[in-house]
């Protein structure tokens, strides 16, 4: 709709963006080098942030510049994931059928990453997204998976993303044994004003905007009611320009945004 209206030759502002066209802020780099180096080493890595601030778009990132070759990347996300759940998705993104007992499918996952590493050459990365919501058994669960040969190595590379009050509950004494074998710990930040406007000119270039649109006022108004949060950036942005090409407003100024925000957003 608004695109042909902007001269724009995609969506600007969604979460399936290409990876190669998503804003890298410093911060980023340093936690994408972070991931780099534990999944290179087979190290144990905590990523946290506050709701909307980037981990999922972050994790596409990291898991786009991993050679395939090289690493093989287990994914889960589930809210309610259970130690016997967790073998089990893990072995069936290895092509396995868990067998029934926790014991039993840790030992088969076991098992099936030395035939990865040792014959194939390839390291897995594990990826738990949403682990803020991880109860107390699938934690204490992290710190036996990550007993290998006698501790001598760590059996994977093992991420564990969630929003910050995961990290509040790893601070607890009660998980010191798990907190003291974390190896990586990033945090993502918000946006400060000057990257909320380096974030909305990178996503309209990358769209094919050949001119500003949004007005620096306007920028002023999105980081207000943003506080840098990306996930409500995309957001403003996107409902502004449907507003502005509906009333045919070819520059999104402060009163567009604040319009915006008052009559849809608030």
């Amino acid at each position: 709709m608004f695109e042909t209206f902007y001269d724009l030759k995609r969506t600007p502002f969604t979460r399936n963006i290409p990876t190669g066209c998503l804003y890298e802020p410093e911060i980023l780099d340093e936690t994408l080098g972070r991931l780099e180096y534990a999944a290179e080493y087979q190290l144990f890595a905590v990523v946290t942030g506050d709701s909307g601030t980037g981990k999922t778009t972050t994790l596409r990132r990291f898991c786009d510049q991993l050679d395939p070759g090289r690493f093989k990347i287990l994914y889960l996300a589930d809210s309610k994931l259970t130690p016997r759940h967790f073998y089990k998705g893990l072995l069936e993104q290895l092509g396995c059928e868990a067998k029934f007992y926790r014991g039993d499918a840790k030992r088969q996952l076991h098992q099936q990453i030395e035939v990865m590493r040792g014959i194939h050459g390839i390291q897995p990365v594990v990826i738990v997204d949403e682990a803020h919501l991880l109860d107390r058994e699938m934690l204490e669960e992290v710190r036996f998976l990550l007993n290998f040969k006698m501790d001598a190595e760590g059996p994977m590379a093992l991420i564990l993303v969630g929003q910050s009050e995961l990290w509040d509950r790893l601070r607890l004494q009660s998980f010191a044994a798990i907190r003291q074998r974390i190896d990586l710990q990033c945090k993502l930040p918000h946006y400060d004003r000057a990257q909320v406007g380096e974030y909305v000119q990178q996503h309209l270039i990358s769209s094919g905007a050949q001119r500003d649109i949004f007005t620096e006022a306007a920028i002023d108004e999105i980081y207000q009611f943003s506080n840098g949060t990306a996930r409500l950036i995309n957001k403003v942005c996107t409902h502004s320009l449907l507003y502005g090409f509906q009333n045919e407003q070819r520059i999104i100024d402060d009163h567009i945004i604040k319009r915006v925000i008052d009559g849809e957003l608030s």
